[in-house]
């Protein structure tokens, strides 16, 4: 019987780690030395949310870190579970507690479809002690979870799987499996996975079935699972291109957006999604070039993208297809600046040659003993001046009259710039032309 369930079990489920020391990824929780591991390690746990995309490993790990560091699991459906189920979760934990001494970490998957009352209830026994919860999550929990709830747990980050972590886990599959993947297979297998490691083992379980029915009687170490059967277990959803002419096509959508080419942009779009490109990857792309090189000049744009992005993870493939060209072309429309990123890249190098100290009048004046060190004594509210503008020192002595933000001229940036000329009496950023 487990011989059989071997046989016909999904990978993902075959392939789920059971120490720590087997986890693919997430090293900077679990790796030598990572808070989770050490955690683990002190058999003490608090309180936790881990958040991330789907496939990198949240359940596995909570279960995991719950078992190494000696507590007892139990679990409850954020989905399917009410107010009952999760009182009858909390009772169990207490009896565990009073009878063997036992702590119980409560895993609640997708937490964030908890209503407010069902979170609620899980406050006091949180912070008694009375259980550790760990919750999982692919949403924001700073929108979907209570903040009373987030106060009382350490939020953790999980990331995408890198392309390093993914070919180890096809080697695994690849070994338990006694198949030949091609090194075609592999790359596509990685490229259209993003980073979701059930996603691309899933994908491996139906391209072995499609490989096994070409070479029918063979035994599986005969069998070679090629390019062709990945796409096929994707429904030709594929990247076709090699790994240069991908990147290129990524790379000549960003340009074209920049260029303010909307038909440009647009094909290069459809061209990334008709290959099979991840409609989460280039959401991400936008989102980054709203800011990187459109900026103050529309500041909707950002609005635009994220919307685009959100969009994305709600409505899925193919109508978000709508979503993102609705993004490209906006974004194309938009005038360009980049004036965030220039100035984002002159305050990171000013910062990081040091000299950062606070100026005495700008220092926090709130605690006993502030006052009589000077700090805060100079300082002006600038809502007590007329104009609602102060002439005070904000940025420290060390850096003299250094000026980051170079604004253009272009767009909403060039309005934002002369009216905050105007409120300054006529003072401004290096550069920046006054709007005729």
């Amino acid at each position: 019987m487990a011989q059989r369930l071997r046989a016909t079990a999904p990978l993902a489920e075959l392939l789920r780690p059971t120490s720590l020391d087997d986890i693919v990824g997430q090293q900077h929780l679990v790796g030598p030395t990572m808070p989770l591991r050490r955690m683990v390690e002190a058999q003490r746990l608090t309180s936790m949310i881990f958040w991330g995309p789907a496939g990198t490993g949240k359940t596995t790990l909570a279960r995991i870190v719950a078992a190494s560091a000696g507590y007892a699991a139990d679990s409850v459906s954020a989905v399917s579970s009410g107010v009952k189920d999760v009182r009858e979760s909390l009772e169990r934990a207490r009896q565990r507690l009073g009878e063997r001494g036992q702590s119980t970490v409560l895993f609640i998957d997708e937490v964030h479809r908890f209503n407010k009352s069902q979170q609620d209830l899980l406050l006091p026994a949180t912070e008694s002690g009375e259980i550790v919860l760990i919750g999982a999550t692919t949403e924001n929990p700073y929108f979907e979870v209570n903040a009373a709830l987030m106060s009382r747990t350490t939020l953790w980050r999980l990331h995408p799987l890198g392309e390093d972590d993914l070919l180890v886990l096809l080697g695994r599959a690849r070994e338990l499996r006694q198949v030949t993947l091609s090194d075609e297979s592999l790359e596509a297998l990685v490229a259209s996975a993003d980073g979701d490691a059930r996603s691309m083992l899933t994908t491996l379980d139906t391209a072995l079935i499609l490989a096994a029915a070409d070479f029918p009687g063979a035994d599986s170490s005969e069998m070679v699972v090629t390019r062709e059967h990945v796409a096929l277990a994707r429904d030709g959803r594929l990247v076709h291109q090699s790994r240069d002419t991908h990147y290129d096509q990524v790379s000549a959508l960003i340009k074209s957006v920049r260029g303010s080419d909307p038909d440009a942009a647009l094909y290069w779009l459809v061209t990334l999604l008709e290959a099979g490109e991840s409609a989460r990857f280039l959401a991400r792309r936008l989102v980054i070039l709203a800011s990187e090189d459109i900026g103050i000049a529309d500041s909707h744009a950002l609005i635009v993208a994220e919307s685009a992005a959100r969009a994305v993870e709600f409505v899925g493939l193919p109508e978000a297809r709508l979503n993102l060209a609705h993004a490209a072309i906006y974004l194309s429309l938009a005038p360009k600046s980049n004036s965030v990123t220039r100035a984002l890249g002159e305050v990171t190098a000013a910062v990081r040659a040091g000299g950062a100290e606070v100026p005495a009048h700008l220092r926090d004046a709130h605690y006993a003993g502030a006052r009589e060190l000077g700090f805060g004594a100079q300082y002006v509210y600038p809502h007590d001046v007329e104009g609602g503008w102060a002439d005070q020192r904000y940025l420290p002595d060390a850096v003299g009259d250094a000026t980051y933000f170079d604004p253009s001229n272009h767009g909403d940036e060039a309005a934002l710039v002369e009216q905050w000329r105007q409120r300054r009496g006529g003072a401004g950023p290096k550069g920046s032309p006054p709007v005729e």
